[in-house]
């Protein structure tokens, strides 16, 4: 199986696990507009392989937002976040792998291998 153009794996830094069942969505920029262009929520293990293929993701700027609010009430926790949103560049045939390390009160990002 080839390796997916876009990725991303959310770990809970608060309880030391992957933050399974959040809702994310990923939007492309057109003009000084988003659109959605797909949503889904993280495994188990706090993984999502987008499906798409190096021809069906052309370059662009991309945003993924993460429903932090909502995961955390599941548990009983507030946030001071929402959601976090992560803007990012693609160029043509790059891998993207876009990790979040969250908390209810802090988060970061990188990009990934």
């Amino acid at each position: 199986m080839s390796r997916p153009i876009l990725s991303t794996h959310v770990l809970d830094t608060s309880t030391g696990t992957p933050a399974g069942g959040l809702f994310v969505e990923l939007l492309k920029k057109r003009d000084d507009t988003w659109t959605l262009w797909h949503n889904t929520v993280t495994t188990c293990d706090g993984r999502i392989q987008f499906p798409f293929s190096k021809e069906s993701m052309a370059p662009g700027t991309y945003k993924l937002k993460f429903n932090i609010e909502d995961y955390y009430k599941k548990s009983g926790k507030t946030t001071l976040y929402p959601y976090v949103e992560i803007v990012f560049n693609t160029t043509e045939g790059a891998h993207y792998h876009i990790p979040l390390l969250l908390s209810p009160y802090g988060y970061t990002t990188y990009r990934g291998s």
